[in-house]
Order: C-alpha cells, then sequence, then structure tokens
C-alpha cells in the first residue's frame, strides 16, 4: 500500500468528510467540510464517494511526498499555485504523484481552504461513523488533532486512470444571503437593518467553531442571554459585546445566545472561504426561497461526477517536428521583396 507522507504543512489543516450528523441530540459536534462542494469536487475526480474523507489545507501552504508507490490525488477549493516537481499542475484536476515526487502548495488565493483527495480515499478507523477531526473534542482519524509534518497517510496504489478535470460553475458572487431568526425577535427593527446594511470582516481569531465577525456592535432588546436552544451550522449569535458570531461545523450543539439569523446551507461554503479582513455584506431572505436554493445545491451536488472529463494529452513528436517546414512561406523583414504584394499585372520582386 502506498503512503502520502506531508513534508510541511499549515496551521488550520486537518482530515474532513461529510460529518457525522445524527447525533446532535447527545451533545455530539458534527465536523465536516468547511467547503462540501470543494470536498465532492475533488472527491468526485478520484472517483471516491463525494464525501469520502479528504485532506482540508488551510491558507497556508503544504507538501505532500508519495512513498512505497505513486498516489492518485486531485485538488480543489480555493486556488493556490501548485507543482509536481517543479511541474505546475492545476487546480479542480486529478495527478499522480509517482514514487519520491512531491506536491507543493503555496498561499491560498481568493479563498481560504483547498481539499486534497487521494483514489480509494483516507484509511483510518471511524468514529462515531465519521473520520472528521475536531480537535477539541479529541475526534478524527487518523490523527485526532490538526494534521503536521511527518504524518503518514496510507493510500491505495494509484490506479494508473487518465487524469480528469471537472468544469465546475462559476462561483456565486455578492452578499452571504441569510434567513432571519430563529430569535430575530431579540433584536429591534433598527439594529436587524444595522446587521444587514453593515460591512463585516471575519475576525483572524476565528477557527472551524466559530467565525468572528468585526463590524458594527448589534445591540439586544432585552439583554443577551436566553435558555440555551440548538444550533445548526450557519447559526449567527450575537453574545453580550454585540459582535456576532457564525457557528461552522465544530460548534456546540446547543447555545444560550440569540441568534439573528441563519446563514443559508446554499452559501455556507461560500462563506467559510471568506478570507479574514475581506469585507463583505449579509442579504435576507425568505424561506421558500433558502430551501429552492439548498434544493438547486443538493442537485449540483448530485450530478458532479457528470461534470468530469478526462484530460486530452497530445503526445509531440519532437524528432518530426524539428525537421518539419512548420514556418511555410518564411518572409524577412529586412528584405520587403519578401512580403510587399506586387500591383496586378506585374510578376512578384524576386521573379524581376
Amino acid at each position: 500500500m502506498s503512503k502520502l507522507v506531508i513534508a510541511s504543512i499549515g496551521p488550520a489543516s486537518s482530515v474532513q468528510d461529510g460529518g457525522r450528523p445524527g447525533a446532535q441530540r447527545y451533545g455530539l459536534t458534527p465536523s465536516g467540510a468547511l467547503d462540501r462542494l470543494a470536498l465532492a469536487a475533488a472527491n468526485s475526480l478520484v472517483g471516491n464517494q463525494p464525501f469520502a474523507a479528504a485532506v482540508e489545507i488551510g491558507p497556508f501552504g503544504a507538501s505532500f511526498t508519495a512513498r512505497d508507490g505513486a498516489v492518485r490525488v486531485a485538488l480543489a477549493g480555493a486556488p493556490r499555485n501548485a507543482d509536481i516537481a517543479k511541474r505546475p499542475v492545476a487546480f479542480d484536476t486529478s495527478m499522480t504523484l509517482a514514487e519520491g515526487e512531491t506536491l507543493t502548495l503555496g498561499f491560498a488565493r481568493g479563498g481560504s481552504f483547498s481539499y486534497l483527495a487521494i483514489e480509494g480515499g483516507i484509511q483510518g478507523e471511524p468514529m462515531f461513523g465519521s473520520l472528521s477531526v475536531n480537535a477539541r473534542a479529541g475526534l478524527g482519524s487518523p490523527y485526532p488533532r490538526p494534521l503536521q509534518a511527518g504524518d503518514e497517510l496510507e493510500a491505495t496504489d494509484a490506479s494508473g486512470a487518465a487524469e480528469r478535470r471537472i468544469d465546475l460553475p462559476a462561483p456565486a458572487d455578492g452578499p452571504i444571503r441569510v434567513v432571519l431568526g430563529p430569535q430575530d425577535d431579540e433584536f429591534s427593527d433598527t439594529a436587524k437593518q444595522l446587521f444587514l446594511d453593515s460591512e463585516w470582516k471575519i475576525s483572524q481569531t476565528s477557527d472551524r467553531m466559530g467565525y468572528r465577525l468585526e463590524g458594527s456592535a448589534i445591540k439586544h432588546l432585552h439583554g443577551h442571554n436566553i435558555v440555551s436552544d440548538g444550533t445548526v451550522n450557519g447559526s449567527i449569535q450575537v453574545p453580550g459585546n454585540g459582535a456576532p458570531i457564525v457557528l461552522m461545523p465544530d460548534r456546540g450543539t446547543s447555545g444560550g445566545y440569540p441568534k439573528i439569523a441563519t446563514v443559508i446551507s446554499a452559501d455556507l461554503g461560500r462563506f467559510a472561504q471568506t478570507p479574514a479582513g475581506r469585507d463583505f455584506r449579509f442579504k435576507a431572505i425568505g424561506m421558500a426561497e433558502a430551501q429552492a436554493e439548498a434544493r438547486k445545491f443538493a442537485e449540483l451536488l448530485r450530478t458532479l461526477p457528470g461534470l468530469v472529463h478526462d484530460i486530452e494529452s497530445f503526445a509531440l513528436n519532437l524528432e518530426a517536428l524539428q525537421n518539419a517546414n512548420v514556418a511555410g512561406s518564411a518572409v524577412s523583414a529586412v528584405d520587403a521583396a519578401t512580403w510587399q504584394v506586387p500591383p496586378a499585372g506585374e510578376p512578384p520582386a524576386h521573379e524581376l
């Protein structure tokens, strides 16, 4: 069996899959990939199930080396410079690392997280049905913590299949869409409008548990404590200091701060990819529209395999190319007779 050895990696990088739903009633956080579309796209490129475990790579660079055989991988998510043995490779494609070759990734551009899927999936022992890492809870496999240099991920030997690319639709732009509530009645109309009209930034102190927002202070009508109730991915709590927190997959399953709104599921991955410090805004939509967007997103995930195509390869015969007259009729810039068109009825200059 081959191995993918982590030669270097930055913080906020871990093994994540589709998460562990179904046990939040017991206080078990779901975890899972921050950008489910990017995870599913990377897995589709190497023939895995859409939400199989992959490496979620944070904003900083990383490098991976194939050991004990070739390893086939795929990249999706936030783009970054990538090369194998100094040969540039593209995102949204699969690629095969020969024994000893290293895939080197630079810093993320225009996003925060990239996903590296391994053909055959990451090998590990599921914990409550998932390999997803939640470092605070000590959950996850094969390492129940963020990845670090020297870690080894077991992989199946590369199949030798043709490399593939995936044609994803252009990412949506514009405000992050939310549904107001469930405790929007804890805020005045003025406060809710301020929430929607403000420019927000994601704080550098954010993590997989919650994204802290920097911007306007949102005031409560009746104080910042409520009877604790359930949360979902995208719940936007407003604690006592008025600075909203968007709850992410490693969140607690219940909380006691009023929730002014909830990021719709179709926009949560796009929100998660927003780099710290970049301005963005929220837009409130109705429940019916949010449900329609959720159905569209689910259909996109379902149809991802149909967006995958083999990469056409054209092998060049360099010897034949060197012997061919590929220039056709050559001209000389300093010899007008080779390129000037003579008047009608006159012979070309070189025939005079």
